[in-house]
């Protein structure tokens, strides 16, 4: 495994990072889920993802148990905090109530004293931004959290919470939690650049887009049992790119650029994100342990120029790379 800071913070993460959106609490057993974990760890992976709102809540106890008995201070273990988790009015957004209570559930349920990332799950257009960076700040300070991100934010809502943290004194978000991988690059126009003068860091999800860049899903032909086509949670994200049947052909035209490289498909699209100089770390997900090992294999893989000039003519214009695709709901959910 190798390793990049967090951004321009003094936090180390590995390269590739253990996600656990839909498959911990839904979509697979906890035997299953504790496998992946283990093997997330044999491979030197030390970096784990989850949010409150997976599986409401299931997910971050499962990965807690998962991760019971390792030593604490060599894991960097985030959280997010936004969607709903409850019935309450209060329940939702980026407010100090719900940024308070939402960190102590989450520690609860983790089964640990602090996080390393607690980021914010979408921009809260319902809640003062100083409110929520001034409730950040606090967690800082007890020592609840660690450092502090955002995720799925568009380029001018980071910009106005760095400019809003500098002028209160306020502890700095050091990472982004976007969507990115080759068909997906709407954050290349602004999010990178915005983060890149701020000195902060891309923790990147569906880095295989969901599987549909492993090359299972064939033109024409109904999505296999079990993948994430199936599953509700992931439905709506991978539906977008399999209702072009042109951009999953065009995605099995990628065999003979992975095979050359001596890499699985799932190899390269990881390495793919991973040759962008601001990410600090792609986000895999697993329903099982060997897709873990095979993920794992793209840390440290340098993909020269010509290669990626001849994914570019491959993929073509199924390549998405409007940045106006990034969007907060407008109210809260």
């Amino acid at each position: 495994m190798e390793f990049r800071h967090l951004g321009r913070s003094g936090l180390v993460v590995s390269e590739i990072s253990y996600g656990n959106w839909i498959t911990h609490g839904s979509q697979v057993e906890e035997e299953a889920a504790v496998a992946c974990v283990r093997a997330a760890l044999d491979e030197g992976i030390t970096t784990f993802d989850t949010a409150d709102v997976y599986a409401q809540g299931r997910a971050e106890e499962v990965l807690g148990r998962a991760l019971r008995g390792e030593r604490r201070d060599g894991l960097e273990i985030f959280s997010k905090v936004y969607w709903p988790v409850g019935p309450g009015r209060n329940d939702r957004g980026l407010s100090r109530k719900h940024i308070i209570r939402g960190v102590e559930e989450s520690l609860r349920r983790l089964g640990t004293d602090y996080l390393d990332l607690y980021q914010a799950h979408r921009f809260d257009y319902a809640t003062p931004l100083e409110e929520t960076l001034r409730a950040f700040d606090d967690l800082v300070r007890q020592g609840k959290v660690l450092y502090v991100g955002v995720s799925e934010w568009r380029a001018e809502e980071i910009e106005q919470a760095v400019r809003i943290a500098d002028e209160l004194g306020l502890d700095r978000i050091v990472s982004s939690q976007p969507q990115y991988n080759m068909l997906w690059r709407v954050i290349e126009p602004e999010v990178v650049p915005a983060s890149e003068r701020a000195g902060i860091g891309q923790i990147v999800w569906s880095p295989i887009a969901q599987g549909l860049l492993t090359g299972k899903y064939l033109p024409g032909q109904a999505p296999p049992a079990g993948s994430r086509a199936t599953d509700q949670s992931g439905r709506d994200t991978i539906s977008r790119f399999l209702e072009d049947e042109e951009t999953v052909r065009r995605v099995q035209d990628l065999r003979p650029l992975a095979k050359e490289a001596g890499l699985t498909m799932a190899q390269l699209a990881v390495a793919w994100v991973l040759q962008n100089e601001n990410v600090s770390s792609a986000i895999i997900g697993a329903s099982r342990p060997e897709q873990v090992r095979d993920n794992a294999k793209a840390a440290g893989v340098k993909l020269d120029a010509d290669l990626l000039r001849r994914i570019d003519e491959v993929l073509g214009d199924s390549v998405r790379r409007d940045p106006a695709l990034t969007a907060s709901p407008a109210r809260r959910p």
